[in-house]
C-alpha cells in the first residue's frame, strides 16, 4: 500500500466539478468498500492529473498548430510532421548548450545565411518568379511551361497548380535549395524527382513538397534561428560554413539523398514520410556530431550525391 503525504490539495475552481465526478465514479466502484482510502486517493489523483494534462496538451497542440500552420504544406498538411518536429525539438532542448568563438568568416557567413531564412517567397517579385521558372527548366528542360500557375507543377510534386502556396512554410530559401540541387547535382536531382531508384511504393512522397520539409528540418536541426547555434551539430556546421559558403545548400542535397535512401530501405509509403524524415535527421545529427569533420566533403553521406 502506498502512503500519501498528509497535505491538503486545493484543485483549481475550473476542475472542481470534474474532480468531484471522478471521485464519485471512484467511490461507486463495486469493490469500493474493499479498497482502502489511500488507494482511492491515488486513483483519483491520477485521474485528475490525466484530466489536467489532457486540458493542457489540447491548449499546447492548438498553439503549436497555430505556429506551424504555414509550415504544414499542402491540403493534407502532413500533420504528423508537427509531432515529429515537436518531439525532436524537445530532445534537442535536453542537450547541453555550449558557447564557442566564431571566426570573422564564420560569423559573416552565418549572418548571411540567417538573413536568407528571413526572406519570404513573394509571388509578385520578378526575381522569385524567375527562380521558379528556372527550377522548371532544370527539372523538365524539354517541356515548355505554360505558366507559373499550371497543373504542370503537379508533375514535380507540388500540391496544386500554384507552387507559391507551398513556399509559405519555409520561404524563398526552400526554392533556392531545390534550384541549387537541380543545377549542382542534376543527375541525383532527376533520379530523385523521377523516382528512378529502387522498388517504390504505390503512394510516393511528392518530391517538391518533401524538399520544403527537408529545408525546414535542417533549419530546426542546426538551430539556425538562434543568434548562434549552441549544440554540437550546429557548431560543427558553422565550421563547415566557414570552409564553404555553400555548405547549407550542399547539406540540403545530402539530406534529400539520405531521406530517399531511408525511404527505400524501410519500404515506406506516403503515410510514413514523417517517420522517415525523423530517422534521416537522427542520422545526419550523428554525422555532424563527429569532431574531426573539416569540410562538407568529409561527411560519409556526401558520396550519395554521386550515386
Amino acid at each position: 500500500m502506498r502512503l500519501r503525504k498528509h497535505k491538503r490539495c486545493f484543485p483549481l475552481c475550473s476542475s472542481l466539478h470534474k474532480l468531484s465526478s471522478i471521485v464519485f465514479s471512484c467511490l461507486s466502484m463495486k469493490d469500493a468498500d474493499n479498497v482502502d482510502k489511500d488507494e482511492i486517493y491515488w486513483r483519483c489523483r491520477k485521474k485528475n492529473e490525466e484530466l489536467e494534462w489532457s486540458q493542457n496538451s489540447t491548449l499546447l497542440i492548438s498553439q503549436l498548430a497555430q505556429c506551424f500552420t504555414n509550415a504544414m504544406v499542402g491540403s493534407r498538411s502532413w500533420i504528423g510532421g508537427l509531432f515529429n518536429r515537436t518531439n525532436t525539438r524537445r530532445q534537442s532542448i535536453s542537450e547541453k548548450f555550449v558557447d564557442y568563438p566564431l571566426s570573422p568568416v564564420e560569423e559573416k557567413r552565418l549572418r548571411k545565411l540567417q538573413e536568407r531564412l528571413q526572406v519570404p517567397y513573394v509571388e509578385t517579385h520578378l526575381d522569385h518568379q524567375e527562380a521558379l521558372r528556372a527550377l522548371w527548366h532544370c527539372s523538365f528542360p524539354n517541356v515548355p511551361l505554360s505558366g507559373l500557375i499550371s497543373d504542370q507543377w503537379k508533375d514535380m510534386g507540388w500540391q496544386g497548380p500554384n507552387p507559391s502556396t507551398d513556399f509559405r512554410g519555409c520561404g524563398f530559401i526552400s526554392l533556392e535549395n531545390l534550384l541549387f540541387f537541380a543545377r549542382t547535382y542534376p543527375a541525383s536531382f532527376h533520379r530523385l524527382m523521377l523516382k528512378k531508384d529502387g522498388h517504390r511504393a504505390t503512394y510516393e512522397y511528392p518530391f517538391a513538397v518533401a524538399g520544403i520539409n527537408i529545408s525546414f528540418m535542417l533549419i530546426q536541426m542546426l538551430d539556425l534561428c538562434s543568434g548562434k547555434p549552441r549544440r554540437i551539430p550546429g557548431m560543427n556546421f558553422v565550421k563547415l560554413l566557414g570552409e564553404n559558403e555553400e555548405a547549407f545548400d550542399i547539406l540540403y542535397c545530402i539530406a534529400f539523398k539520405m531521406m530517399d535512401a531511408q525511404w527505400l530501405a524501410t519500404n515506406a509509403s506516403y503515410m510514413n514520410f514523417n517517420e522517415v524524415l525523423h530517422a534521416t535527421r537522427m542520422k545526419l545529427e550523428r554525422e555532424l556530431s563527429i569532431g574531426d569533420i573539416n569540410t562538407i566533403e568529409y561527411l560519409s553521406a556526401y558520396n550519395l550525391l554521386y550515386k
